[in-house]
């Protein structure tokens, strides 16, 4: 999954890391995916999180990325600008 975000309060990158690193943290410890900044890290108000979910079942799959969708569409100083499902299959 890939969320691209735009942060309309940060001045700088200081200020976009301490909105960012409580999303990607939150996201990871809730769920237990990997997670991380994976593009735009140069822009002060634009950040792009790239999300990987493994699981035994496409519908569990389903269901932790529509909860991390949720989740990130409810955290404050952020807003989403697009999300995009990949899928992998063996």
């Amino acid at each position: 999954m890939e969320i691209d975000l735009h942060l309309p309060a940060c001045r700088s990158l200081k200020a976009k890391r301490a909105v960012v690193r409580p999303v990607v943290e939150g996201v990871r410890s809730r769920f237990r995916v990997s997670v991380a900044e994976v593009g735009d890290q140069d822009l002060w108000q634009r950040a792009n999180i790239g999300v990987a979910v493994v699981g035994a079942t496409t519908s569990h799959i389903v269901d932790v990325m529509d909860e991390i969708e949720r989740w990130v569409w409810a955290q404050p100083g952020v807003e989403v600008v697009s999300m995009d499902r990949t899928w992998m299959e063996e």
